[in-house]
């Protein structure tokens, strides 16, 4: 599409081109050994953004373009989409623009773009959570050969030192014993790639002892020990456990529970989507907590963030999904 196509400008909505796009330094500290492993990657990877029309999405994606890790393909309504980039002053900015009609799917689209290898990376714009899920869980996409698709949230919570994986968050709503061991897979081998060469991490249940009448503790205890015996992930796996004995030292101390890794986890496992999902949501809205969201275990990384999240955690998402591009696990599929 031209770039330099005539639109109406909403002046309430024009970007100051004087003012560097750049992540908050609270964000750039928290996520910086993503981020500069993004910035390092030796080539830009092309990001499908399905329904692009969404500033806080675009915002993002081109703070990633800025910073050397993305090009974006920016697929929808090819003029909405254009009045946007024009409004926040950034038409000079490197892209590409799929301009396509009401009647074709954006989310498959960008699939397809991905499957004939045009893009290295899928992002969700402004479009619903299951209409975007919807395409991308369609089996005749292949997207997923085999194991399972997860959606993992990286969140740096104050006073806690470390960055906490959580998942699942979006895609598997009550997961089994088996499900489970993928979501604990998916989640061990990201934060592998992020450095973190064994995790520990966390089954969340509502208390620390098994009980016959709580089914997800009994399950935690079995995962634990199978995993013990033969382990299916290369971490330090702990449960059941609750959220207190995850997050603090002293809780544990005064609990007198004897685990090593309390205040050091890395991972917390969620015992259903409900409570995944509102515990981020809970962390992000209530306890400041920076975050980033996405989708492992599919061909390619899948970067999705709340249509109300910031450009930050959109930046964020696309940085740790570059890095996630460019390992062994994914160019070898």
């Amino acid at each position: 599409m031209d770039k330099d196509k005539n639109v109406e400008m909403n002046t309430e909505m024009v970007h100051d081109p004087a003012k560097p796009l750049e992540v908050s330094d609270n964000y750039a500290h928290d996520f910086d050994f993503i981020v500069d492993r993004a910035k390092a990657l030796y080539r830009p990877v092309r990001v499908a953004i399905a329904a692009a029309d969404a500033e806080n999405i675009l915002l993002g994606a081109f703070d990633a373009e800025a910073s050397g890790f993305v090009f974006p393909i920016l697929i929808g309504n090819g003029k909405k989409i254009q009045t946007i980039i024009d409004n926040l002053g950034l038409s000079d900015r490197n892209y590409e623009i799929q301009d396509i009609d009401k009647t074709t799917n954006a989310v498959q689209y960008a699939i397809d773009m991905i499957i004939a290898g045009s893009a290295d990376v899928l992002m969700r714009g402004n479009t619903q959570t299951r209409d975007f899920l919807l395409p991308v869980l369609n089996k005749s996409n292949h997207l997923v050969d085999r194991g399972l698709m997860t959606h993992v949230v990286l969140c740096k919570i104050p006073e806690y030192d470390k960055i906490l994986a959580i998942s699942d968050v979006t895609i598997v709503y009550t997961p089994t014993p088996e499900q489970k061991k993928e979501i604990i897979k998916n989640m061990t081998d990201c934060l592998h790639v992020f450095g973190i060469d064994k995790p520990n991490i966390a089954i969340l249940s509502l208390v620390e002892k098994p009980s016959f009448h709580m089914k997800d503790t009994v399950e935690a205890q079995t995962l634990v020990r199978q995993h013990e015996e033969e382990k299916f992930a290369n971490c330090n796996l702990v449960g059941p456990i609750p959220y207190d004995l995850i997050i603090s030292k002293e809780a544990a101390r005064l609990k007198g529970y004897d685990c090593p890794y309390c205040g050091e986890f890395d991972g917390i496992v969620m015992p259903d989507l409900m409570s995944g999902n509102l515990l981020v949501k809970a962390l992000k809205m209530t306890s400041r907590a920076n975050s980033c969201g996405i989708i492992v275990g599919a061909k390619v990384p899948i970067a999705i963030t709340s249509r109300s999240d910031s450009r930050e955690q959109a930046y964020l998402s696309l940085a740790a999904c570059a890095v996630l591009s460019q390992s062994k696990k994914y160019i070898n599929v």
